[in-house]
């Protein structure tokens, strides 16, 4: 598996492109996502991306990219603006599954008080 994947997602998601990313995920992915249920397949992930997500622009900057075989986390700082015009500073950390050289099943995390 190549970072290639990682690295193409984050700038298909910044770039808004929303056509392209059934060239990173399989049909059938399954996205966890804090205060959202589980996003199954790829129609709900772009109806999530076109209608649910709160940002409205601004960039990811990946900080690092491990990948062991068929599985793969990566981890950086987002920087953007949410639809209601508050801007993010946001730290996060993602983990995948690959299958077939795509994402099958992404988790995300937040760097906040939660517990």
């Amino acid at each position: 598996m190549s970072k290639n994947t990682i690295t193409e997602l984050f700038l298909i998601v910044d770039s808004r492109d929303w056509d392209k990313m059934i060239s990173v995920f399989c049909p059938n992915i399954v996205y966890e996502r804090p205060g959202y249920a589980p996003i199954v397949g790829i129609d709900q992930l772009l109806h999530f991306y076109q209608h649910e997500r709160v940002i409205a622009s601004g960039k990811h900057d990946l900080e690092h990219i491990v990948i062991d075989r068929h599985r793969g986390s990566c981890w950086g700082r987002f920087l953007g603006v949410k639809k209601d015009g508050t801007d993010i500073d946001e730290l996060f950390a993602d983990v995948y599954i690959f299958e077939d050289e795509k994402i099958k099943e992404r988790r995300s995390y937040f760097f906040r008080p939660a517990i």
